[in-house]
Order: C-alpha cells, then sequence, then structure tokens
C-alpha cells in the first residue's frame, strides 16, 4: 500500500506566526522532500458570549492565504503551495481568480487551489455567519452560488476575451490576466457532507477534508469515489493533540499512524497540521526532518 504525499501546514496564526516563521518550515519542507506546504482561511473570529468556539478554531485570525504562500513561494523553489482552504466565497471572482493566477505565476506553477464556500454547514460548530456579514455575502450565496462562483474563477483562467453570465456573477467581455502558468491551476472543493463531497466529485479536481475523526474520513471518501470523482483527495491530519509541545519521538510515531489510516481511506496526499501544534518554527524544523529521515523521503 503506497503512503499518501505529505504536505505541511505553515504557521499562520498564534504565538509563533510571523515572516520568519513561514520560510523556516517552508524551507525545511522543501530541504527534507516534502511534496506540499498549505495554508488555511479564516476571515474573523467572533467575540461576545454566544461564541463558545466548540471546534477549536484558532482565537486569533490566521494571516491572509495569499500572501502567506507567496512570501514561502519567494523562499522556496519546489515545493507545491497549497490553498487548503481559501473561501473564495468572500471575493468577487475576477479578484480570486487574479490573485491565485499572479501567485502560480510567480511561482512558476505550484499552486494548488482548494476552495470553500465559508464554514461548513450550519450544524457544523465551526460555521461562522459573522463572515458572511463581514464579507458583503448573503450566506444563501452557498451550494449552486459557491459552484457558479468557481465557474467565473475558471473563466477568468481561459482564453481572453473573458465573457461570464450567471445568475449571481457576471464579467463583461475583458481581458484578463494573468492567466495561470502552464497547464493550469488544480482546483480541490473544501468538502464534509454528502452533498458538497458530491459536489467536488462532480466539478472539481479533487476535494479537501480533516481527519478529526477518520472513519467520518473514510465515509467521505467513499463518498467521493461513489459520485465519480478520479482527482486528488487531500486530507488534513494531526499529529498529536492541538496545543501539545509534542517531542520528536511521539510526532514522528503519530504522523506515521496518521500515514497508515490516510493510506487506509484512500488519501492521496496528507498535510500535517504542525500548526496547530505549541511547538517553535525551529523546533518543528528539526522534526519534519528526522520524519523525512525516518520515511526515507528523496530529497530535491
Amino acid at each position: 500500500m503506497d503512503l499518501p504525499r505529505l504536505g505541511v501546514t505553515l504557521q499562520h496564526f498564534g504565538p509563533h506566526a510571523g515572516p520568519d516563521a513561514v520560510v523556516t518550515v517552508a524551507r525545511a519542507a522543501e530541504r527534507a522532500g516534502f511534496h506540499a506546504v498549505s495554508v488555511s482561511d479564516r476571515l474573523l473570529t467572533p467575540v461576545g458570549p454566544h461564541w463558545t468556539n466548540d471546534a477549536g478554531l484558532p482565537e486569533s485570525a490566521p494571516w491572509d492565504v495569499l500572501e502567506v504562500l507567496t512570501w514561502a513561494a519567494a523562499h522556496t523553489r519546489r515545493i507545491r503551495l497549497t490553498t487548503a482552504i481559501l473561501n473564495t466565497i468572500f471575493q468577487p471572482p475576477v479578484v480570486v481568480a487574479r490573485r491565485l493566477a499572479t501567485l502560480d505565476q510567480l511561482s512558476r506553477g505550484r499552486v494548488v487551489a482548494g476552495v470553500g464556500q465559508g464554514g461548513g454547514t450550519r450544524l457544523a460548530p465551526y460555521y461562522i455567519p459573522e463572515e458572511f456579514t463581514a464579507a458583503g455575502v448573503p450566506a444563501a450565496r452557498r451550494g449552486a452560488g459557491f459552484a457558479e462562483h468557481v465557474a467565473a474563477m475558471r473563466a477568468c483562467w481561459g482564453p481572453d476575451p473573458v465573457e461570464f453570465h450567471g445568475e449571481h456573477y457576471r464579467i463583461p467581455a475583458s481581458k484578463i490576466g494573468p492567466k495561470p502558468y502552464g497547464d493550469g491551476i488544480p482546483v480541490l472543493f473544501g468538502a464534509i457532507t454528502r452533498r458538497t463531497v458530491e459536489r467536488a466529485a462532480r466539478i472539481g479536481d479533487g476535494f479537501v477534508t480533516t481527519a478529526v475523526n477518520w472513519d467520518d474520513t473514510r465515509t467521505q471518501v467513499r463518498w467521493y469515489w461513489d459520485a465519480g470523482g478520479d482527482g486528488t483527495v487531500l486530507v488534513s491530519a494531526f499529529p498529536a493533540p492541538p496545543g501539545t509541545d509534542v517531542s520528536t519521538a511521539d510526532f514522528i510515531d503519530g504522523t506515521l499512524r496518521a500515514l497508515d489510516l490516510a493510506a487506509e481511506v484512500g488519501a492521496d496526499e496528507m498535510h500535517l497540521a504542525t500548526n496547530l501544534l505549541d511547538v517553535r518554527p525551529d523546533r518543528q524544523a528539526d522534526m519534519l526532518e528526522a520524519l523525512a529521515a525516518k520515511l526515507d523521503l528523496p530529497t530535491p
């Protein structure tokens, strides 16, 4: 059984966040032979008595996804740059399409766009309606409106003149650039429910989920294949409980267990949520290199 490709999430929020942390972890991951680095999106963190944060989201709002990946791109040469995920629905399609294509050009074709529609589901503890209010986007835009948003974004990457006429988004006949580098940008859909996973299978180049519970993840992957999906399945996983200062040995053991589970459910790629650990960036770099030696990853 082949193990999934490995990625790592960069330090883009919390006490260890900063430009040096991003460079330290990104360079270590590339040096060690990892496939990708990734950054996740969160527009804001609510305050007030109604906010219980049952899902354990970061209390400090993460830095902007594309700016962090641009900084990482400037200090690396090979490693893939993944948004896992970017809530594109909070920006006009033409704006986010140009930003992603610009990063793809600057990095010479290393971008993978994991996209989402904000939150997960109204039943999930990390659904944040305040984000829609702040972005000026109705929550009802999710679903079919999100699918249209992605279609408009992809239209911007196509040949000029670009023109798009949908129910929610319209782009007059225009020249829009830059275009993506090379063969284009893969679009993976953040998905949790059966409906969103099946949408990813129909119109995405893959889907992204988080292995909070591996039984749920196994079910989601099965939904994806049953719906005809044939793209990349990317799973974010926890090598140790969030907020812990884990030893290198425990980090490696936790990662190996997660890798086995990710392979068993059928994931193509697994990203380690090391940004959730209470571990300094320089120690994270050492841990990634020790893990790579354990796995005998091929170095660039």
